[in-house]
């Protein structure tokens, strides 16, 4: 069973990484902090509305997958299975 629970962490650990990379190539929506950083200046190179959805979609999936890593680690970690 810990080899489970080591894949798990491993998991958790790459997702988090993975979701921060992706969370970060989003286009800034303006009015926040993507303003101070040039988020607000309307470039030539802005991605295209099928890649924004796609860039979501995947965003979201990684985000739900990250959700249950963390609930099973607990409930692993709550109830000694690890």
């Amino acid at each position: 069973m810990t080899g489970i629970f080591i894949a798990l962490r491993i998991l958790l650990g790459v997702t988090s990484l993975l979701l921060t990379l992706l969370i970060l190539l989003h286009k800034g929506r303006g009015g926040g902090l993507s303003d101070m950083f040039g988020g607000g200046i309307n470039t030539t190179m802005s991605s295209s509305g099928v890649a924004e959805r796609n860039l979501n979609r995947i965003t979201v999936i990684l985000g739900l997958v990250w959700v249950v890593t963390i609930v099973i680690l607990g409930l692993a970690s709550t109830y000694s299975w690890a």
